[in-house]
C-alpha cells in the first residue's frame, strides 16, 4: 500500500524540467518527484487574478479590522490560560516565584494556522500545560474561570468526546480549545510541538489533541510556496462545500484531508500559479487510483508505541477506501470515515471538476461556474429525510451534534443492501418549514438521495436498516445520559414530487429553473446527461416497486425507552398507496407519543 516510489533528488525529472529556464534547484519534496517545475505563464497569472475576484463574494477573505480582532481574542486566551496555570501551580504547593516561570501556551491549529479560514469562522486552540496541570484542571477550574468572562457565551464542556474540547463563543469569535500536559516542568514561549520525543508516555487523549498542531505545521513546512498553497486550498475547499463533499464526520472529506491534498499538488508542480494548481488538482486526483494512500513524505520511523496507520501490519487499515496519511508521527488515515457512497460521489465531483477548470483554463467558462452548487434534489427520485427535533435551542443544538455523528452508520447499513447503489448524504441541514412544524420546536433536516440497482419487480423494504439505526442513537444518547424530553428523530421516505412539504419553493424553483437551463444545453456527454436528466436506475423499468416506509419515525423522552415500529403494507400496482395506523399511548412501555404523527405506508413504483 506504500508508495514504490522512493524520494529522490530530481534525477528523473521530465523534459519540463530539462528544459526550464531557470537552473535553480528546486528540493523535491514528498514522496515523488515533481511532475513539473515549470514556471507560470503570465496567461496563468491572469487566471489566478480572476480566481482570487471570484472567491471574493463568498467571503473567503477577512479584514484586516477582523483578523485583528482575532489576535486580541487570542491574546486575552493567553492570558487567561497563563494566569490560570499559575493559580493552579500555587494552589500545589508551588512557591509563587516558582510558579510565576513554569508558563503554559495557546496554539492554533486547523484552517486559521493554515490561513485559510473563512470571515467569522471559528479558531481551533490548543492549550498545553506543565506536568503537574492535569485534565481534570483544565475540565474543574479554567472552566469555571471561562464562565467568568462576561466576553465568554455560549460554553460547553464535552469532556467525553474521542478528543476532549472546550467550546465557547469569545467575543464573538467562535473557539474550540482542547488541552494537552506535556511531562515537562515548564513550558517555555518558545516551545516547538514538532518535536517527536514530546510525546513519550503521554496519553492518548494527550497525543491527539497535540495531533491537530503538529500536522498543521508539518503541512506548511512541507508546501513549497505557503501563498500559492493557500490560495488554492481556499478554492478547494469552497468548491467542497459548496459541493457538498465538505464533512469528515458525513464520510466525506474534512478540512485537514483538502489541505493535504492541496499541498501533494503542490509538492507535484512546486512553481506553479494557484490557478494552476486549482486545475491540476483535478487532473491528479480524478485518475488517482485509491485506496494507493495520498503522502506528504515518508512515514517517520519514530517507534513510541502509538499506533500507526500501516497496511501491513493492521488488517483494518486495508480496508480504507481513500487514505489520506497525516505527515506527523503518529500518522493516521484522515479518511477512515469515507464510504463506498461517499468515494463514489467525491470522484464524480473530481471528474465533473476537471471537465470544468480545462474550460476555464482555455476561457471558455468562468471561475464562478466552478462554486456552483450541484443539482442534489433534482438527481435522484427517491430521498430519506432525517428529521431532528428539540423543544429548546440548547437541546436542539446538542442532539443535532449526536445525530449527525451516527448518519454514516445509517449510509453503512444501506450501502450493505444489495438493491441499493448509492447512498447520498447532502451535508447541508434544512429547517423545516413553519407550517409543517410543532409549536415551540426546533427542528432540521437532513437528505439522503437514494439511487437502486436495475431489477425486474424488485421490492426494497428498509424498515429494520431504519430501526437498527434509531435504536442506535437512542441508546448512544442514554448511555451519556443526553436524553432528554422533547428530543425526536423521525425518518421518512419521500419523494422528490413531495419536496415540497419540506423544502421552500424558492429552493425547488431554482433548482428546476436550473435543471432546464442545463438540459438545453447539453451536448450529449455523459456527464452533462446525468445533470440534465435527474432519473436514476430505480425508474427504469415500470415493473419494478420499491417498498419503503413513507413515515418510519421513534420518538425519544425521559420517561419511555421508545422504538422505531414500522410496518409495511403489500405490495400493489399504484404509485404510491398509504395505510394509516394508530399508537396508543403507554407510559409503561416503549410507545409513540400522542402528538407524533400517524404511521403511513407507501409502495412506490
Amino acid at each position: 500500500m506504500w508508495s514504490s516510489q522512493p524520494v529522490n533528488n530530481g534525477t528523473q525529472n521530465n523534459k519540463e524540467n530539462v528544459t526550464q529556464k531557470n537552473d535553480t534547484k528546486i528540493p523535491t519534496l514528498g514522496m515523488t518527484s515533481a511532475i513539473s517545475t515549470a514556471p507560470p505563464k503570465p496567461s496563468d497569472l491572469l487566471k489566478t487574478q480572476e480566481l482570487e475576484e471570484a472567491l471574493k463574494p463568498f467571503g473567503v477573505f477577512e479584514s484586516e479590522q477582523e483578523l485583528n480582532h482575532r489576535m486580541v481574542i487570542l491574546g486575552k486566551l493567553y492570558s487567561l490560560v497563563k494566569q490560570w496555570i499559575k493559580d493552579v501551580s500555587i494552589s500545589k504547593n508551588m512557591p509563587e516565584s516558582v510558579a510565576e516561570n513554569v508558563g503554559g501556551k495557546i496554539y492554533t491549529f486547523g484552517s486559521y494556522r493554515l490561513g485559510v479560514h473563512n470571515r467569522g469562522a471559528d479558531i481551533d486552540a490548543l492549550c498545553v500545560a506543565p506536568r503537574h496541570i492535569s485534565r481534570n484542571d483544565f475540565f474543574g477550574s479554567f472552566y469555571e474561570l471561562l464562565k467568568k468572562q462576561p466576553e465568554v457565551t455560549d460554553l460547553r464542556a464535552v469532556e467525553e468526546a474521542f478528543v476532549p474540547v472546550i467550546k465557547m463563543n469569545f467575543d464573538g469569535i467562535e473557539i474550540d480549545m482542547l488541552f494537552a500536559r506535556l511531562l515537562l516542568k515548564e513550558i517555555p514561549d518558545s516551545m516547538d510541538l514538532r518535536d517527536d520525543l514530546l510525546l513519550k508516555n503521554l496519553d492518548q487523549k494527550c497525543v491527539r489533541s497535540l495531533n491537530g498542531c503538529r500536522v498543521t505545521d508539518e503541512i506548511l513546512r512541507l508546501v513549497p510556496n505557503v501563498d500559492n498553497f493557500r490560495l488554492a486550498l481556499r478554492a478547494i475547499k469552497l468548491w467542497a462545500k459548496r459541493h457538498g463533499i465538505y464533512s469528515n464526520a458525513l464520510g466525506y472529506l474534512g478540512g485537514v484531508s483538502w489541505a493535504m491534498l492541496v499541498a501533494r499538488t503542490c509538492q507535484l508542480y512546486p512553481n506553479a500559479a494557484p490557478a494552476t494548481l486549482v486545475h491540476k488538482f483535478f487532473l491528479v486526483f480524478s485518475q488517482w487510483k485509491w485506496p494507493q494512500p495520498v503522502l506528504l513524505k515518508q512515514p517517520s520511523n519514530v517507534n513510541l508505541g502509538f499506533a500507526v496507520w500501516d497496511p501491513r501490519v493492521n488488517i483494518q487499515d486495508r480496508y480504507h477506501l481513500m487514505p489520506i496519511i497525516t505527515p506527523a508521527y503518529p500518522q493516521q488515515n484522515s479518511t477512515f470515515n469515507v464510504s463506498g457512497s461517499t468515494r463514489q460521489i467525491i470522484m464524480e465531483e473530481f471528474k465533473l471538476g476537471l471537465q470544468l477548470t480545462d474550460d476555464i483554463m482555455l476561457s471558455k467558462q468562468t471561475w464562478d461556474k466552478l462554486f456552483e452548487p450541484p443539482l442534489f434534489f433534482m438527481k435522484y427520485k427517491h430521498f430519506i429525510v432525517l428529521l431532528v427535533s428539540a423543544e429548546s435551542p440548547e437541546d436542539h443544538l446538542e442532539w443535532c451534534g449526536l445525530v449527525e455523528s451516527k448518519f454514516r452508520l445509517l449510509i453503512g447499513t444501506l450501502e450493505r443492501n444489495q438493491h441499493i447503489t448509492l447512498a447520498h448524504i447532502n451535508p447541508e441541514s434544512f429547517s423545516l418549514l413553519e407550517s409543517q412544524r410543532e409549536s415551540n420546536t426546533h427542528c432540521s433536516m437532513w437528505f439522503i438521495g437514494l439511487e437502486f440497482a436495475k431489477s425486474e419487480n424488485l421490492n426494497v423494504n428498509l424498515t429494520f436498516d431504519i430501526q437498527q439505526f434509531t435504536e442506535t442513537v437512542q441508546n448512544h444518547a442514554l448511555n451519556i445520559s443526553m436524553l432528554k424530553e422533547g428530543m425526536k428523530l423521525e425518518a421518512r421516505h419521500v419523494k422528490r414530487k413531495q419536496l415540497y412539504q419540506y423544502l421552500s419553493p424558492s429552493l425547488l424553483k431554482r433548482e428546476r429553473k436550473t435543471s432546464i437551463t442545463v438540459k438545453s444545453q447539453s451536448n450529449g456527454t455523459d456527464s452533462k446527461k446525468r445533470l440534465s436528466d435527474p432519473g436514476n436506475s430505480d425508474s427504469d423499468n415500470p415493473n419494478k416497486k420499491i417498498r419503503l416506509s413513507e413515515e418510519m419515525h421513534s420518538t425519544y423522552d425521559d420517561s419511555s425507552n421508545n422504538s422505531t415500529s414500522l410496518n409495511c403494507n403489500e405490495d400493489s400496482n399504484s404509485n404510491i398507496s398509504l395505510t394509516e395506523e394508530a399508537h396508543s399511548v403507554s407510559q409503561s412501555a416503549p410507545s409513540h407519543t400522542s402528538s407524533t404523527p400517524s404511521t403511513q405506508e407507501a409502495v412506490c413504483t
